[in-house]
């Protein structure tokens, strides 16, 4: 679905982390419904790195753009040289995707200087170039306050991951407070889940996993007891928030979620129903820290990016099913 009446004619727009889950996402959307822009991929793509979690230090992969046409830039954002030569590009619009998002990640400094001081670089490059910029927030900034969580408060993160998103955005308060026309919008997902997150392994959303465990042993593991709520977007409803602030003629920090906290046992059901009967595990949650109840207050998302969720967590998971199903055709041809 085409988000806004502009075609983006020869518009050069930059995606950071276009080969990760949301990036390459908005790629593919670019490609589809605004074949006139110029797209542009930039990403550090995947190596054998890992973290000591065994998790792959970047989350960009190839196969997420097969049949993208456009042009792609390999680079890091922790590259200065790498950045700097995306300054000859002059972009109109960027979107910064590109990012540590394992929130298991401990090492703070390189979480830091991933996510924050590499965000000033760039926006350094968008001031030359007076381009718009869009980029990625989480509800990570929130840490465990009540719900429903407003942009403005309870800004309480309790992890490193949430706590650099949350200096990003006081960047970008401290940009706006002396020029509040400057061209940026800041984007808080909340539990993203959808097409092409495959490649984040034990990082993609619980509705993956939970989806490919019912699939290959008719049972799946759960914290106990199911009853936390979350704050799940479909893929398709971020594309949607991400595309509509490029025409907002209000900068700031958006929560982009449902609106809706729906419990884990929820998504049990919705499973259930696309996949047939299984059993459930209830078992410890084994993590020190936990978001239990999440909700995205959307009311000014609503209001200055005109942007309205599509899909509740039943038409979300629905829709996904067939790109679940079919993963665990290909990891599994055995079966």
């Amino acid at each position: 679905m085409k988000y806004i009446y502009d075609d983006l004619a020869e518009k050069k727009i930059l995606i950071t982390g276009g080969a990760g889950f949301i990036g390459s996402n908005l790629a593919f959307y670019f490609q589809k419904h605004h074949p006139l822009a110029q797209v542009y991929v930039f990403d550090k793509f995947r190596n054998d790195e890992t973290f000591p979690s065994g998790n792959p230090t970047t989350l960009g992969h190839f196969k997420n753009l097969i049949g993208f046409k456009d042009k792609v830039i390999v680079g890091d954002i922790n590259n200065p040289s790498d950045l700097q030569k995306l300054k000859s590009y002059d972009f109109d619009i960027i979107f910064h995707q590109a990012a540590i998002s394992d929130t298991t990640v401990l090492n703070q400094e390189l979480v830091m200087k991933t996510n924050h001081e590499s965000f000033l670089r760039l926006l350094d490059i968008a001031t030359q170039s007076q381009a718009m910029v869009i980029y990625a927030s989480s509800a990570g900034t929130y840490g465990n306050s009540p719900a429903p969580n407003n942009v403005g408060s309870g800004e309480v993160p309790e992890n490193i991951y949430g706590y650099s998103k949350l200096c990003m955005d006081e960047s970008v308060r401290r940009i706006l407070a002396s020029n509040p026309s400057y061209p940026i919008i800041g984007l808080r997902y909340f539990n993203v889940y959808g097409e092409r997150e495959f490649y984040k392994g034990k990082t993609a959303s619980m509705i993956l996993q939970l989806g490919l465990q019912a699939l290959k042993h008719k049972k799946v593991r759960l914290f106990k007891y199911g009853e936390q709520k979350r704050d799940f977007v479909y893929i398709k409803d971020v594309i949607q928030a991400n595309i509509k602030a490029i025409e907002s003629m209000q900068s700031g920090i958006y929560n982009v979620g449902s609106g809706e906290a729906r419990s884990f046992n929820d998504i049990i059901e919705c499973l259930k129903t696309g996949v047939g009967d299984f059993e459930v595990e209830y078992f410890d949650n084994p993590y020190a820290f936990f978001q239990t109840h999440t909700q995205a207050d959307i009311t000014s998302t609503k209001e200055h990016l005109s942007y309205m969720p599509r899909f509740n967590l039943e038409e979300g998971i629905k829709s996904y099913l067939k790109e679940i199903k079919a993963i665990f055709e290909r990891e599994n041809p055995k079966m």
